[in-house]
Parts: structure tokens; sequence; C-alpha cells
């Protein structure tokens, strides 16, 4: 088994590139089909992480004054990385995210299932993600995993945990987890199996931000106010 992973400088990327033994990494800016299948001939991998996209920084606010960008990043990439996977016939993993859903879902239980329509609100990046999420879940030979608000022992930016202790001011609602470590796992479990279609990588209930934010205090950091 040989992995090849796009955008491995990136938070995502890179922790699976830490954790997986039988992967190569590649952070080179892809432009073109071409690109990607360059790529693919010079490794030779037996499946592809697309860990590359565009979240802005500090957040994803950001986004909306770079939309071309955000669309360019998060739905154009993605489907130039899958045209030229299909070509060479690879197993593509692409990671989505839980953004895409707002609100409860219509079900008794209001989760979230793999095949429900996304309903993302105006903002660019969930749009984007839910954009490419709807192209490639018609293409054979291609998983999406979506995670949402990960957590990590790791301090990071992209770190639910970091992100929230530098907020001002902290929404209280609930939202599903994705503990990094058991994400890097799952992905690696897809990988191997090749897996088709779209798998929620979260983990099981729900936290509130104010939840993570009070151990964060009784853990971490006493003094956080």
């Amino acid at each position: 088994m040989k992995i090849l992973i796009l955008g491995a400088n990136g938070y995502v990327g890179k922790r699976c590139k830490e954790s997986w033994s039988d992967a190569v990494a590649s952070d080179k800016k892809i432009h073109s089909t071409q690109d990607v299948l360059d790529l693919l001939e010079e490794h030779k991998p037996n499946a592809v992480l697309n860990a590359a996209g565009v979240r802005g920084k500090p957040n994803v606010d950001w986004c909306e004054d770079h939309q071309l960008v955000t669309i360019l990043g998060n739905t154009k990439l993605p489907i130039i990385i899958a045209e030229a996977c299909q070509q060479k016939g690879v197993y593509l993993l692409h990671i989505g995210s839980g953004c895409i859903f707002y609100g409860d879902s219509p079900h008794e239980d209001k989760e979230w299932r793999e095949e429900d329509m996304g309903n993302p609100t105006e903002v660019t990046y969930s749009r984007t993600k839910w954009a490419a999420d709807l192209v490639l879940s018609t293409l054979p030979n291609v998983g999406i995993a979506r995670i949402r608000m990960p957590i990590d022992w790791i301090p990071s930016n992209q770190n639910m945990i970091d992100k929230l202790a530098t907020y001002p001011k902290v929404i209280d609602v609930e939202n599903s987890v994705t503990i990094v470590d058991d994400m890097v796992d799952v992905f690696h479990q897809l990988l191997e199996k090749k897996a088709e279609g779209i798998f929620h990588v979260t983990n099981p209930g729900k936290l509130k931000h104010k939840e993570i934010v009070a151990l964060y205090e009784e853990m971490i950091d006493p003094t956080h106010t």
C-alpha cells in the first residue's frame, strides 16, 4: 500500500503524514489535471488522500473576501484531482466538511446522515465544500470523509481547543466533533479498503463550545477567561 497525500503541509495532511509509514507527501501547487497526472506517475500510489483546500486565516470569514480563491481551492481543485485519479484508476479519498449542514436534521433524532442533502448557509466556505461533494459523490472509486471541529492534543490554530481559547466570546451551540487521532486511523482504513461513498468521520455524541472551554480551563489553563 502506498498513499499519496496532497496538501501535506496543511494541518490534517501533516498529521496523517506523521502517522503513516506507507505515505508519501506532496505540497506541490496543482493547477491542472496534468499536474496531478505527473504526481501519480512520479509516486505511483495505490490511493490518494486529498487534504488540500482553502480554509481561510484566521477563520472562514476570510473566504468571504476571497471567494474566487476559495472556489478554486475547495471546488475546482478536488474535481481536477478526481479527473486524474479516474484516468489512472487510482482511488481517491477527499476530505469533506460537516459544515455543509445547518441546524438539526429532519430526522427524529436530529442527526445528519451521510445520504442527507446539505443545506449550507450563504457562507462561501460551506457552499464550496458542498459543491465538491455533489460532484465527487457521483464518481466510482472515490470516498468522501467529512470531519467537524477537529480536536487534537497537539497545539494548532486549526485545533478547535486552541481556536475556542482565543475567542473573546463563545456561542453556546451543540456540534459534532472529530478527535484527530481517531480521524487519522479511520482515514487509513478507508484508504486501505478503497471505500466508496460518503463517511461522517465524527465521534459519538455532541459537545457545546462552552463545555470545551470549561474543560480547557479545568485541565489546561485555570487562569483563562
